[in-house]
Formats: C-alpha cells, sequence, structure tokens
C-alpha cells in the first residue's frame, strides 16, 4: 500500500507540474517552440496517466507493476539527485526519500508475494 501512495502521489505531482506548465504556455509565457512545448505538455500528462494506472494495479496486487514502479522510481533518482546536488535541497530529498524507500520497499517478500496475480482468473495452459 505504501508503494502505491507513493506512485500515485508521484502521478498526482506530474499532473499538478502539467497544470502549472500548460497555464503558462497559455498566458504566453516565451518558449523557443510551441509545438516543442505542446509535446512536453502531452509527456507530462501522459506520464502522470500511466503512473495513476501502476498505481491503481499495484493496490491490487499485479505483477506487471512492481517492474513499472521500479522503472518509475529510477526515473525519480536520476532527477532527484542532480536537483538535490544543484541547491534545491527540499525538493531533492522531496524526490530521493519517497523513490528509495519505494524501491527498498519493491523488493520486501510480502509485496512480491501480493503483487502476484497476472491479470487473468483464467489459467494460462
Amino acid at each position: 500500500m505504501v508503494i502505491s501512495l507513493v506512485v500515485v502521489l508521484e502521478a498526482l505531482a506530474l499532473l499538478i507540474a502539467a497544470g502549472l506548465y500548460g497555464y503558462q504556455l497559455v498566458t504566453g509565457a516565451p518558449v523557443s517552440s510551441f509545438w516543442g512545448a505542446v509535446f512536453t505538455l502531452g509527456l507530462l500528462l501522459l506520464f502522470s496517466a500511466w503512473l495513476f494506472a501502476v498505481g491503481h494495479f499495484l493496490f491490487r496486487g499485479y505483477r506487471w507493476t512492481r517492474a513499472a514502479a521500479l522503472v518509475a522510481q529510477l526515473f525519480v533518482l536520476t532527477i532527484g539527485f542532480p536537483t538535490l546536488t544543484g541547491g534545491l535541497t527540499l525538493a531533492g530529498l522531496a524526490m530521493v526519500l519517497p523513490a528509495l524507500a519505494a524501491i527498498v520497499l519493491l523488493f520486501d517478500k510480502r509485496v512480491i508475494a501480493f503483487a502476484s496475480r497476472t491479470g487473468g482468473s483464467t489459467p494460462a495452459l
């Protein structure tokens, strides 16, 4: 439950970032490429939706979500460490600490046992 909460909160943070980015785009903030900015906004929305789905299905115990959550946490770490070392300590810690906790919990025996559902109720072969 903790990992799915971390993933959903990350998805919510991305959704808020997309909203702020979209607001700045609509209000006329200077950008070098308008369509590049629209593409970035689309990526933020897409990744947010993906993380919401990962958090939801992880909470339900599906097996594929462990790998998706791990990849998401590794992406957060690749942004969090430079943020932390770049002088934005609070923002960096807000990214790095939940990501590290989620990574450690993803390899816990209880999480592995819980996240063992495959999706179909009928056995394959």
